[in-house]
């Protein structure tokens, strides 16, 4: 068995950086134009070229989406844009439409090109169309079961690699292609601006009584039903890797960087202990508890098992769950008096526990007891955003360290 790619999403230099640094063997991300994750940083050209050359240096690859549906304006530019990216020496682009395909086909024919999971495959035989064109690498449609995904890779060549979510948010529209944004909000999800109206509160009005709010259920709440529970996989990694998916891809370009790396983390660890040692893998519940510290909603293992039910949806609110803040990052560490410098993401005070941990290895706990600024004067509290800080710590730590913090203390 060959090991999965490990793809994380990266919504900005920092995220792109940290997803490589926890364990990603890839990373995805939106440039300025095409992509559709408008709510993210996104990369400038200059930015992306920098992000290739840290991914590269350590034998990593950058993927670069290109999804959107197009209408006509969205294609001026293209080819010059995909012409830099080339140059660039981008690993691949993902797209979904055929327009666009066909551009990037004529004007950097040995670029690679994946099939975003917005272009809906759910079967072998479009699988062979696109293999026919040309496409190396297929991102499946989330609505596949495990079963499903096992015929697809068995049915199609060796050289295609097939990828699918393992991770994440999942869209209530089929494949993420989504008419309710743009109808409701005049926002247009398939051109990367969904306003996310799944997650809103909705009630039901009766013809006759306008102005009478009736909630879907019994909850004086109201309901959300169109609110689904996130995609969570790291349970299931052995029956992943025998359904013979070449990449395990995370959603969340929006979110943070300690989400990112949180994430990336445990899934590192999970494959890697898998890999390690397959006939006597034992799944580490400690790898989910950390993946909750990271903000979340309450987990589903979406189309891989069955479709899915009422269990899969969360009617109460679509607010995420939040047990830990992102208090800092750590840039530098002193062996000789153990002082580690840190920017600081969240207020840290002394006397705060915390939990410090990093790439591949057990996070520890301990209390703050002194804390410096810039200048070496002693504070009490770091209020200030990317406040640069010194705190004694007690076990030694590395650059790109996290530091957390529970809400419940």
């Amino acid at each position: 068995m060959k090991k999965p790619e490990l793809l994380a999403p990266a919504g900005d230099l920092e995220k792109l950086k940290m997803a490589i640094i926890y364990g990603a063997d890839a990373v995805y991300l939106g440039g300025e134009q095409f992509g559709l994750r408008k709510a993210s940083k996104n990369f400038s050209i200059d930015e992306i070229k920098e992000g290739i050359e840290f991914a590269h240096s350590r034998g990593k690859k950058i993927y670069v989406t290109m999804n959107i549906v197009p209408h006509n304006e969205d294609l001026i530019g293209l080819e010059d844009y995909v012409t830099k990216l080339y140059q660039a020496k981008v690993d691949g682009v993902i797209v979904s439409d055929p327009g666009i395909f066909s551009i990037i086909r004529r004007t950097v024919p040995d670029l690679p090109i994946h099939l975003s999971t917005q272009a809906s495959v759910t079967n072998y035989e479009t699988i062979m169309f696109w293999y026919d064109l040309g496409i190396r690498r297929i991102v499946l449609a989330r609505e596949l079961s495990l079963n499903e995904i096992k015929e697809v890779v068995e049915r199609c060549p060796k050289d295609l690699e097939i990828e699918t979510f393992v991770h994440g948010a999942m869209c209530i529209s089929y494949s993420g292609r989504c008419l309710l944004s743009n109808y409701m909000a005049g926002r247009d999800a398939n051109r990367g601006d969904c306003a996310h109206p799944c997650r809103w509160k909705y009630n039901l009005v009766e013809e006759k009584r306008p102005g009478e709010y009736f909630p879907v259920v019994e909850n004086e709440k109201g309901t959300f039903i169109f609110n689904s529970k996130d995609l969570c996989m790291i349970e299931h990694i052995p029956s992943l890797v025998e359904a013979g998916i070449k990449s395990f891809k995370i959603e969340g370009r929006v979110k943070s960087s300690y989400y990112v790396a949180t994430v990336i983390r445990s899934y590192r660890m999970a494959i890697d202990a898998f890999f390690a040692d397959p006939e006597n893998y034992v799944f580490k519940e400690e790898w989910l508890d950390e993946i909750k510290k990271a903000s979340h909603r309450d987990f589903t293992t979406g189309f891989y098992f069955g479709k899915p039910t009422e269990e899969d949806q969360v009617y109460t609110s679509s607010s995420y769950i939040r047990g830990y803040d992102y208090v800092g990052l750590i840039l530098d560490y002193d062996e000789e008096n153990k002082l580690a410098t840190i920017e600081q993401r969240n207020r840290i005070f002394v006397g705060d526990t915390v939990e410090v941990f990093g790439p591949g290895k057990e996070h520890f706990t301990q209390t703050i007891e002194k804390m410096w600024d810039e200048e070496g004067r002693e504070i009490e509290v770091a209020p200030h955003p990317q406040q640069i800080i010194k705190i004694k710590m007690k076990e030694p730590v590395k650059s790109w360290h996290i530091i957390r913090k529970s809400r419940e203390d």
